[in-house]
């Protein structure tokens, strides 16, 4: 999974001598100096108990210290103290995912996103959470049937899904207010490293927040549920359930040899039907967006069947059709 963390900041309206002592808090924390960026929070504190982002900051020094019980009970309660804040649920849901917790990090991120419901960052940690809670789902499902070919191919994709993203990266807090996401191209690492979502910075806090609207569809997004159709499309030859497997067809498909789509229909309703057994594997998926409606999906193919065993590479070109995606092109070998 791809990690990048958004830098928030508070709206700081007292005396500027605040906003320099956190800045300086910062500064030190990003050059590794976290004991004395610690030392520094805790006497800032001492003063000013209740105050949100120092008391979040303090959470991000415990992170960056392998301190996670203690980053834990400091976003606990400042979820607790500041409810409206988006922020610490998403840092505990870190905290939680890098413990193998992730039914509790479901939970820490659904409250964020109730808090804050155009939050992106937390949607794409759910999706990251759900992705491992699923990849423990299909591993449950092998256990107790080995052959089930179709759990084998969400798993496999899944797999390459987690293991084709980088390391998390986090960056400490900014004190420049902004409630909008800010990606670093390079930032200190912040977070727990077997983290398996990325933590936001600093909580927001503004007197005039901007009405919520529910983000766009993400490209990866896109990229995952095209290739949930194609593992869909796959287990349907699987299971040689002809019907299902040739509605994942477009109305304007171009038939392999040009031949009539009745004719081709036919000749697919013979071979699929024919074998006793049918197990249909892809393998390392590559999928690329053309554009929103278009996408291309290579992939090596495995196909074996009680009298014939191949495996060859495949491209299939896609198009989004209200809201599914349906194949419109199938080539062999490229």
């Amino acid at each position: 999974m791809r990690f990048a963390v958004p830098l928030f900041a508070l709206v700081i309206s007292a005396l500027p001598v605040r906003a320099d002592e956190l800045q300086d808090i910062d500064r030190l924390l990003k050059q590794g100096q976290s004991a004395k960026a610690l030392e520094r929070v805790d006497q800032y504190l001492s003063q000013k108990p209740k105050d949100a982002r120092g008391r979040f900051i303090k959470g991000l020094i415990l992170v960056e210290q392998n301190k996670a019980a203690e980053a834990i009970e400091v976003f606990t309660a400042l979820s607790r103290d500041y409810p409206e804040l988006p922020e610490p649920y998403n840092n505990l849901a870190v905290l939680h995912a890098a413990q193998g917790q992730y039914e509790k990090a479901r939970q820490q991120l659904e409250m964020s996103i109730r808090t804050h419901p155009s939050y992106a960052t937390a949607y794409e940690n759910l999706g990251d959470v759900y992705t491992k809670l699923a990849s423990q789902a299909y591993d449950k499902a092998l256990q107790f049937d080995s052959s089930n070919s179709a759990a084998k191919n969400k798993l496999s994709l899944i797999r390459d899904l987690m293991s084709s993203n980088p390391a998390p990266r986090a960056s400490s807090a900014s004190s420049e207010t902004s409630p909008e996401p800010v990606r670093p191209s390079a930032a200190k690492a912040t977070t727990a490293k077997s983290a398996e979502v990325k933590p936001a910075a600093a909580p927001v806090k503004s007197a005039a927040t901007k009405p919520a609207q529910r983000p766009a569809p993400s490209q990866e997004g896109d990229g995952v549920a095209v290739l949930q159709t194609v593992l869909a499309w796959a287990g349907a030859w699987s299971k040689q359930n002809v019907e299902t497997y040739l509605a994942f067809y477009a109305q304007d498909f171009k038939t392999p040899k040009g031949e009539a789509r009745s004719e081709w229909e036919a000749a697919r309703k013979e071979r699929i039907s024919s074998p006793k057994k049918i197990e249909v594997a892809v393998e390392s998926p590559k999928v690329t967006l053309k554009d929103q409606n278009t996408a291309v999906v290579s992939f090596r193919q495995t196909y074996r069947s009680d009298n014939l065993n191949i495996s060859s590479s495949k491209t299939l070109v896609m198009v989004r059709n209200e809201g599914r995606w349906l194949i419109q092109q199938e080539r062999a070998g490229g």
